[in-house]
């Protein structure tokens, strides 16, 4: 049985690969992840606009896709991968939504403002805000977590949601909703990404927090949870060969597409959702957190 166990973490998915600069670049990925569905949308975000932070490429770039094929206007907000952002805007245009793209530092508040103010200027309005974009240095041991690490993950992590969903608020309605991404190691820790996990424990409590905050507003506050996912963060975090395996893990025995882990965003943007705040949702290829 132990070797059985050992085979089945070992199991080679896909080319050993890396990239030495994070955020990462899809368009380097070998296999490319898969960002658009199998599915024709049916307008359930049909007139409404979003912004999605880390929007170019991985599960912000398959968020945008699914938006769009919902009806909805996207403001794709990105650090600096310009190839991979044009490719989601082309994507984004494909399926007759406009696509606004917003390069900059969510970490900075200044930033965060522009965003919302540059989308209600062009766009017309907001409506979904999804705090996707999110960083993570993988460490041995605490003591190599130096401050500047510490300070930069729970910027672009947790920071920017508080930027940004301030910024937002004075744009939402009732019927409007904040989604934001945590990550199956709010629930289970991660020993080598001790201050990522702590950022998305965080954006879990911000999460149920908010959410109770906005009710009686209308504006529903809601989370994702999603598992190991084939997106540029993986190649541009761990050694090739960890990379090869990522995912092998889980009860599925595989990563999952960011295209898999979409229908959640749509679900808790629409008003399928209406009845629900302060959730979070767990597409993690079978892990069970209870939580």
């Amino acid at each position: 049985m132990a070797n059985k166990s050992k085979s089945k973490k070992e199991k080679t998915l896909r080319p050993a690969q890396t990239q030495d600069h994070q955020p990462g670049v899809e368009s380097e990925m070998d296999p490319k992840p898969r960002s658009e569905g199998d599915h024709d949308g049916c307008g359930k975000l049909e007139g409404r606009v979003a912004v999605i932070t880390g929007g170019d490429s991985g599960i912000g770039r398959a968020v945008a896709i699914a938006f769009a094929e919902e009806g909805a206007d996207v403001a794709v907000v990105y650090l600096e991968e310009d190839r991979d952002a044009e490719e989601t805007k082309e994507l984004v245009e494909k399926r007759g939504a406009r696509c606004l793209l917003l390069r900059g530092d969510v970490g900075d508040p200044d930033f965060c403002r522009e965003v919302v103010d540059r989308t209600v200027e062009e766009l017309g309005r907001l409506d979904v805000l999804v705090n996707n974009a999110g960083e993570q240095h993988p460490q041995e041991s605490l003591d190599r977590i130096s401050p500047e690490q510490l300070e930069r993950t729970f910027r672009t992590n947790i920071f920017s949601m508080f930027y940004l969903s301030a910024a937002a608020l004075p744009h939402l309605n009732g019927g409007s909703a904040i989604i934001n991404t945590t990550s199956v190691t709010a629930y289970r820790g991660s020993p080598t990404l001790v201050d990522y996990a702590a950022t998305k424990g965080a954006i879990v409590a911000f999460t149920r927090s908010l959410a109770g905050n906005l009710a009686k507003k209308g504006i529903r506050v809601n989370a994702v949870a999603p598992g190991p996912v084939w997106t540029p963060l993986i190649p541009s975090s761990f050694p090739a060969e960890k990379v090869a395996r990522f995912g092998s893990d889980v009860p599925l025995e595989r990563a999952g597409e960011p295209a898999e882990i979409a229908p959640s965003y749509v679900f808790l943007a629409s008003s399928d959702s209406s009845y629900m705040t302060g959730q979070v949702l767990h597409p993690n290829g079978g892990e069970i957190i209870n939580g």
